[in-house]
């Protein structure tokens, strides 16, 4: 038998369409599913639509908080027995064998405990959401010199751009946009933690997950996720991001965190061990002169 798996959706004013194409993508063969479906705001207008697909519909008129929200699902779902848990973005377009090809993966993988897959924008270009764990300044110069970080070749380094986003590789911060958790996992290293209310609640769980198990990016499923970058447009988003920011800084340390270097740093000599690696792989036969 498969291993019970749940995954939880949480909307904010997402058109219905978009909801109702996730919703067919992830329940279609998979009728053991568990969904968790919480709609936020002073209107339910997803309620109809996640009974149609036998989701447990919640609704919270305001907004607790990303990883509290989360954390209600995820409970839920360590209560009905779930094995494996879903963080799903309702921008997310998954292939209709992308749920299951991923739960398999986790069970031939014990030592993994957290996953994201391969995410690209709609329009086909790859979204590099692999990060290190952040340093302020690095955060800093991302966001307000953006020209300065991309061609100091930081940004490439942050990104992990040297891994190519071929091949497996195990990745300090996972983007919340998608992930897959291995529940006993999470339930050990501890769930969301909630004085993040928007934005560092994954990073935050990467972390704590990654000192007992390894958090790991799969690039042979890839999803499109139509949405993010919400604080380079909207000076609210930012400013939460901004005090998530600080949250996450006074909780590990701003600018000396060792574990913070030496995680990066190995890493960092992964990726560079499979960038050559695939170099050599690729490179073309020296002709034979005769």
């Amino acid at each position: 038998m498969n291993p019970l798996a749940s995954c939880a959706i949480v909307c904010r004013r997402q058109p219905p369409e978009q909801v109702e194409r996730l919703l067919a993508s992830i329940t279609t063969g998979r009728p053991g599913l568990l969904v968790y479906l919480i709609e936020q705001g002073p209107l339910e207008t997803l309620r109809a639509l996640a009974a149609r697909f036998g989701a447990h519909y919640r609704h919270q008129r305001e907004n607790p908080g990303h990883a509290r929200t989360h954390n209600l699902a995820l409970r839920e779902a360590i209560a009905a027995g779930s094995v494996y848990h879903f963080i799903l973005d309702p921008a997310i377009q998954i292939p209709l064998d992308g749920i299951g090809k991923l739960l398999a993966w986790m069970e031939q993988h014990p030592d993994v405990g957290l996953l994201a897959p391969r995410v690209h924008y709609p329009d086909g270009r790859l979204q590099p959401l692999c990060r290190l764990l952040p340093h302020p300044l690095e955060l800093l110069v991302r966001r307000f010199f953006p020209l300065l970080h991309r061609s100091s070749g930081r940004l490439a380094r942050y990104e992990l751009h040297g891994s190519g986003y071929t091949r497996v590789m195990d990745v300090p911060a996972l983007s919340g946009c998608f992930l897959l958790m291995r529940v006993e996992t999470v339930q050990r290293a501890g769930l969301f933690d909630e004085r993040f209310f928007h934005y560092f609640e994954d990073v935050d769980l990467s972390r704590r997950v990654g000192r007992i198990a390894r958090t790991v990016f799969v690039p042979h499923v890839a999803v499109v996720h139509d949405g993010g970058r919400g604080s380079y447009r909207d000076w609210r988003t930012l400013g939460q991001r901004l005090v998530s920011g600080a949250r996450y800084f006074n909780k590990w340390g701003w600018l000396r965190d060792p574990e913070r270097a030496r995680v990066n740093a190995r890493a960092l000599r992964a990726a560079d061990q499979q960038f050559c690696s695939g170099r050599r792989a690729y490179q073309p036969k020296a002709r034979i002169s005769r």
